[in-house]
């Protein structure tokens, strides 16, 4: 990026209107003075009209925001026409690799959905390749954008809250089969994956980043009990870090779709960190050794920090908070706070819990070899 990222707004440029793409176009809209959405791209030429009328109502200026967008068929003419400086990558997972590794060889960051990948060779490509071309990805990540996470992230890693113990997240995030029906590429082991690659994959993020660890071995299960799709609907497994402490896992989309739920909670020496997001509230406690709860604490030092429009903005949109961060790394050429290497690390402890139900033990991370998500196509999981 050159010296006057600063002085100019980046162009920005969506391939895949889906639903995820609302968020985006609603975060690059509150960013009007750092960023234009210059382009949309999906092989359906109804679907970007469609994705902007959706967007309408929650958009100020709608008709000068929207005055200078493109609509794409095929995403290789809209790189070479418009030249964006960011693309965000919204397309079913299967579909991630090829596109991103032709954006970075453009010479566009990235913002690039979760999962990073299918495999974990490609994704460590991915963020290799990025480095050495001195480009962004951003992964999204959404978790580690919530306020007051990354408070608690750093204080972990000064070693303020002490020795970390173990670890635990719930990821019920009910869909019933209408939802795996709407698309042929949803539930499936090649382009979606279940309950842990789709609705588990980020969370899992959240915990190595919240505990500053990485994980060095996984023993899992999965099951598929009622969901109408070929992947798992229920995983429940148990990570070792590689700093000793624990993290146990449970996700999910078996549950009711209108009580979706993520919990996290930390036990550390000196503080018990609870987080959770049910029927979309969120909640925080952080306990100290004697009961009391700073959750509030943490809430004045990430105003005092950010700012309550930004706190206002993250909590409506976490896309925001994605979108902020991507813009200030490229200026000040820093690390995204959800970075590819991140998007990496998460891919490979989903594949390597899938390895472990495979092989019936424990493996050990990162994987030595190439694992393809396809390879659960082996497993026979309905009953």
């Amino acid at each position: 990026m050159d010296s006057q990222a600063s002085a100019r707004k980046l162009k920005v440029a969506i391939i895949g209107c889906g639903r995820v793409s609302a968020k985006h176009i609603r975060a690059i809209s509150r960013m009007s003075d750092r960023l234009e959405l210059c382009a949309l791209v999906d092989n359906n030429p109804d679907a970007p009209a469609i994705l902007l009328k959706s967007t309408k109502k929650k958009i100020k200026h709608f008709s000068a925001f929207t005055a200078s967008i493109k609509n794409y068929y095929d995403y290789k003419d809209m790189l070479k026409e418009v030249k964006p400086d960011v693309v965000a990558i919204t397309v079913p997972s299967g579909l991630h690799y090829a596109i991103a590794k032709d954006c970075l060889e453009f010479g566009a960051n990235i913002l690039l959905e979760k999962p990073m990948t299918m495999n974990n060779e490609s994704s460590r490509e991915l963020y290799e390749l990025a480095d050495r071309k001195g480009l962004k990805i951003a992964m999204g990540h959404i978790y580690r954008y919530f306020p007051i996470v990354s408070l608690l992230h750093d204080d972990m890693a000064s070693g303020a809250l002490g020795k970390v113990g173990h670890g635990s997240v719930i990821v019920r995030w009910g869909h019933d089969d209408d939802y795996y029906h709407q698309a042929a590429w949803r539930g499936t082991w090649k382009n979606d994956g279940g309950a842990l690659m789709n609705q588990s994959v980020h969370a899992l993020d959240l915990m190595c980043y919240l505990m500053n660890a990485e994980p060095i071995a996984v023993h899992g299960m999965i099951a598929n009990r009622f969901r109408d799709m070929e992947a798992e609907d229920t995983a429940m497994g148990v990570y070792t870090l590689n700093n000793g402490a624990l993290c146990q896992i449970e996700g999910t989309t078996a549950t009711f779709p209108n009580d979706q739920e993520a919990s996290f909670f930390i036990n550390a020496e000196k503080a018990a960190i609870r987080i959770s997001l049910h029927k979309g509230k969120p909640s925080y406690s952080v306990l100290n050794p004697k009961g009391k709860n700073l959750a509030f604490k943490y809430l004045r030092r990430y105003i005092k920090k950010f700012g309550l429009s930004y706190l206002i903005n993250v909590a409506k949109n976490p896309h925001y908070g994605i979108y902020t961060d991507l813009y200030q790394s490229i200026v000040d050429q820093t690390s995204p706070i959800a970075d590819g290497k991140s998007g990496y690390i998460a891919v490979d402890m989903v594949l390597g819990f899938y390895q472990s139900v495979l092989q019936k033990n424990e493996v050990a991370l990162p994987l030595p070899q190439s694992f393809d998500i396809e390879q659960m196509s082996e497993v026979q999981l309905h009953q």
